[in-house]
């Protein structure tokens, strides 16, 4: 649990955190004045583009880049909103269908602030930072997809 204390928003690869231990260690370490915390756990499912079956998932990044990108986007939500935290951690490997590939959370004085930084958040880590999926489909074919 003292290793989690000093993740820092970004990249990580699979099996390296998980997302019940972030959970905690976030609200554990939330100050009296907040008021809300809510989180976002992204999972893979079993329909991916253009409504083939997927069996598997694959998520690879420019690791520098997302890193600076997902803190960046942590930094001006909070800022934007008034918020205590926000935190997006990103798994990258490979995902079966059901797994969690991505943990958002968010924490401020007032749900209202809380849930729109937490959907800016989302929405922005699924254009901004260098992240790429590869969908293998359940027919053996694949496609690699930019995150989106």
């Amino acid at each position: 649990m003292e290793q989690l204390k000093t993740l820092k928003a970004g990249v990580y690869p699979k099996g390296s955190a998980d997302f019940i231990s972030l959970y905690r260690m976030l609200l554990e370490g939330l100050p009296g004045d907040v008021g809300a915390f809510a989180t976002f756990v992204g999972i893979v499912k079993n329909v991916g583009k253009d409504g083939k079956g997927v069996a598997q998932l694959e998520m690879q990044s420019y690791e520098e880049h997302a890193n600076k990108v997902m803190q960046k986007i942590c930094d001006e939500t909070e800022k934007k909103y008034e918020l205590n935290l926000v935190r997006i951690y990103h798994l990258i490997g490979e995902f079966d269908i059901g797994e969690g590939v991505v943990f958002v959370a968010a924490a401020g004085r007032s749900r209202d602030a809380v849930f729109a930084g937490l959907r800016e958040a989302v929405e922005r880590y699924k254009s901004e930072p260098a992240l790429f999926k590869k969908e293998l489909y359940v027919d053996g074919s694949h496609e690699w997809i930019r995150h989106a």
